[in-house]
């Protein structure tokens, strides 16, 4: 790689006047638009314009795991978890806790931007990112002294970011309106446009952006849309239209010819933070998840980082301890004499380092908890727990298990015994679903620089950190399901091997089925992948390829929305939807096949004052007969029409 330098420095270059040119240099261009109102406040002319475009987009894309604001719990990314096959919602405190999803999903009060959930958050926020991807495509060819390479790079790079966001939408809520272009007139008369034909235009877009931006070692930053990321997002277009082998030979290149590699052996710096609380013996899984390590030249690995470094002027903390870890600190969890765990300041008197707790895993509100499979039943392979996976170790320090944790309060006759669930027949923890479950340690620990600088502290929540867009195990796996929808399956189960080596694992497949690929991605991608949106996205694939999933089961493209893949991968693994009824708070985990897409907002149908969009089957207003665009050419010709 030609440099080091991370892309957040590059603000500085940008230069402050170039703030007068695009409000995304002001609190209100990170509002989101009503869908008639997507318009500029200012007319681009300048190369810095572009670069100051290309910057809010960059940085964007992070706020789905992050959030732009300074938000103390709930990010957009465990929405996608509490949809899925490995998580559900764990707000036990709030009466609107996320957890009947079947009839509380609506396209009004089910449109949440709150604690509960953020399904609102990816209709606003993902249209923005497509108001500024469309910026740059809208006014390109007003900046003056640009070569032909110049405008391509700029080209790529803001398809790229269209196509991320259309390729997330067409598979969280299906058929959405089509939107190309910055308009000069308030337009109010979208139609809907079907999602095979938004998958066919990104589809060309994305081989424009392989073609034309330029490899990370030929940029300037690491964090810049580059070659690999638009090759990564090309394979998953080709996978969700059916083209398994353009898939697989963008897979092949991205593997064999762009100079990535797995890490398999440890790298970069050993981040130890909490050696008597909590020590880790160091490894490669560690390693690669470090923030310190994950946008160096050593990580051979990192195809897209998303930076979002200390100290920067637009690092926002993810508070990963506290949005993930268990709600271990409240008064549902005592020890068999009746004492809570403490999360004491080091200041206090009942303070000992060997029992701090809050150091070691953070102060955790348990907003999104994995399910049992996802703890559990996921780690079996052959039937074996597989004990020497390192993305589940223990032994090592990188998996997480409440047992581990030790009662630290010096007036309990418990203290410093390890945590246990039951004293005989009496269960001591009273709210198992927010404070009592296992995690890995290794994807939500980074380090608080606020509790670190500050000894009164109790709080451990978690800092600002690089992480991961795309990784090339990600490539391996995409490659797999390409493999597998081909009939390949001894090639397939080599790709999933692959992976499995990396963590040293001791059991691998002889031959792998979907439920395999998929479940290797749970173990390798959690809180990288989009769980739900992914988990769609394969169930396209999987109808499109008429093969059987590991039940059996063959779908229908044209009925996902009553059986998917997804909704099958709730239904057995997921112990809260539809299968054991837990409640809380008077309300029943549920989930419909329907929800697969979420219903498209109230608020945008309204808005649309002249034109229909269709509502999506199993929600008020749907209507089969609202016409939609079914080519992508129409609905863009389409869109300089305001009548």
């Amino acid at each position: 790689m030609k440099t080091n330098k991370i892309y957040l420095t590059a603000l500085s270059l940008i230069g402050i006047a170039s703030c007068s040119l695009i409000s995304g240099c002001t609190k209100e261009f990170l509002k989101p638009d009503p869908l008639s109102f997507y318009e500029p406040e200012a007319t681009f002319s300048t190369k810095s314009g572009l670069d100051a475009t290309a910057y809010l987009s960059d940085r964007h894309l992070r706020a789905y795991w992050s959030h732009l604001s300074t938000r103390d719990i709930s990010v957009p990314i465990s929405t996608e978890y509490m949809l899925s096959d490995v998580a559900v919602s764990g707000k036990t405190d709030d009466g609107n806790i996320f957890a009947d999803v079947s009839t509380r999903l609506t396209p009004y009060d089910g449109m949440f931007n709150n604690d509960v959930n953020m399904i609102g958050y990816f209709w606003d926020e993902t249209y923005a990112g497509i108001k500024y991807a469309n910026t740059i495509t809208s006014f390109i060819d007003r900046v003056p002294g640009l070569s032909e390479r110049e405008k391509q790079e700029y080209l790529g790079r803001a398809y790229f970011h269209r196509a991320f966001r259309y390729l997330a939408l067409c598979f969280q809520y299906g058929d959405v309106p089509l939107v190309t272009k910055i308009i000069t007139v308030p337009k109010q008369n979208y139609k809907t446009t079907k999602r095979e034909a938004i998958l066919e235009m990104i589809t060309a877009d994305m081989e424009k952006s392989v073609a034309w931006v330029p490899e990370q070692s030929q940029m300037a930053y690491v964090g810049m849309i580059n070659k690999a990321a638009c090759r990564q997002l090309l394979i998953k277009c080709y996978l969700a239209t059916g083209q398994w082998d353009k898939a697989i030979d963008q897979a092949n290149v991205l593997i064999n010819q762009s100079g990535y590699s797995l890490m398999t052996n440890n790298f970069g710096t050993f981040d130890n933070p909490n050696p008597t609380t909590w020590p880790v013996t160091r490894n490669v899984i560690w390693d690669l998840h470090r923030p310190a390590n994950k946008a160096i030249a050593a990580n051979r690995e990192a195809l897209l980082v998303m930076p979002n470094r200390e100290g920067s002027d637009a690092a926002i903390r993810y508070k990963s301890m506290r949005n993930w870890g268990p709600m271990w600190n409240q008064a549902a969890l005592k020890s068999p004499s009746g004492k809570v765990l403490l999360s004491v300041a080091k200041t206090d008197s009942r303070y000992r380092a060997e029992y701090d707790i809050n150091s070691a895993v953070g102060r955790g509100l348990g907003m999104i908890r994995p399910t049992h499979f996802a703890q559990f039943g996921l780690w079996k392979v052959n039937g074996v727990d597989d004990a020497t996976d390192l993305r589940h170790s223990s032994t090592v320090g990188n998996w997480a298990k409440m047992e581990m944790l030790k009662y630290n309060d010096p007036t309990d006759t418990y203290y410093g015994q390890n945590l246990r669930l039951y004293n005989g027949n009496t269960l001591l923890c009273t709210d198992t679903i927010r404070s009592w479950f296992n995690w890995p340690q290794y994807k939500i620990y980074i380090d608080d620089p606020v509790f670190l600088a500050t000894p009164t502290s109790n709080r451990n929540d978690g800092g600002a950190a690089d992480w991961y867009c795309y990784r090339l195990a990600e490539t391996y796996l995409l490659r797999a399901e390409a493999y597998f929808y081909k009939g390949e399956i001894g090639l397939a189960t080599q790709d999933v091997n692959t992976v499995r080596r990396r963590a040293q694992c001791s059991q691998l497949y002889t031959s792998v089925n979907i439920g395999d690929i998929v479940n290797e991605r749970a173990r390798e991608l959690y809180l990288e992948e989009w769980r739900h949106m992914e988990l769609s996205r394969i169930s396209l694939s999987l109808a499109l390829s008429n093969k059987p999933d590991e039940w059996g089961n063959t779908y229908q493209v044209a009925n996902l929305s009553t059986n998917s893949y997804w909704y099958q991968r709730i239904q057995h693994y997921n112990d809260y939807y539809n299968k054991n009824k837990v409640s809380v708070r008077n309300r029943s985990y549920s989930i419909a096949a329907h929800n697969i897409y979420w219903p498209i907002p109230d608020k945008a149908i309204a808005a649309n004052l002249t034109g229909r969009l269709r509502q999506n089957p199993g929600y008020d207003g749907h209507n089969a007969a609202v016409e939609m665009w079914t080519n992508w050419q129409d609905a863009v010709a389409d869109e300089d029409k305001t009548n």
